[in-house]
């Protein structure tokens, strides 16, 4: 092999390396550039971050050490269906709630981390809102009650 065709294949494997390296570290790492939205749950605010494509729905809050009180993850599906969710490389204890279109909280779901248990929703639903494990029963948000935003207001 000449010495110019050697040093070509020498880099381009290195880069090839560095490229799948770069990923892999990027996958391990939590998704911090997501669009948010204010939502209201009675007279509790809340900032969540929106995960609707997706990559940003298979990565969810994964990797994720800490999350503020006040905070959390809202993911969008195209359209209703039965969801399920598991904690997969996710830190977090946190609690599901799955909300239909009108934002109505049809069950809530606790997730203990690092675990590959399957939490379903009850029926079709577009929404699946995951907060810190607790958040709903402190707050006294259970099935039935509604979120208030402009997720919901969408889809009327």
């Amino acid at each position: 092999m000449t010495s110019k065709l050697h040093i070509f294949f020498k880099s381009f494997i290195f880069s090839a390396v560095v490229a799948s390296t770069s990923a892999a570290i990027a996958q391990d790492a939590p998704q911090t550039n997501l669009d948010r939205v204010q939502l209201a749950a009675g007279m509790h605010r809340l900032d969540v971050q929106v995960a609707a494509t997706p990559d940003q729905r298979q990565t969810g809050l994964m990797f994720r050490r800490e999350m503020p009180q006040h905070e959390g993850m809202i993911f969008v599906f195209e359209q209703p269906a039965q969801q399920c969710f598991w904690m997969k490389n996710t830190l977090l204890p946190l609690s599901a709630a799955f909300v239909a279109d009108d934002g109505t909280i049809v069950n809530i779901e606790d997730m203990a981390p690092q675990t590959l248990d399957s939490h379903c929703s009850a029926k079709p639903v577009r929404y699946v809102l995951e907060m810190n494990k607790g958040w709903f029963v402190k707050k006294g948000i259970k099935p039935g009650s509604k979120l208030q935003g402009v997720l919901f207001q969408a889809q009327k």
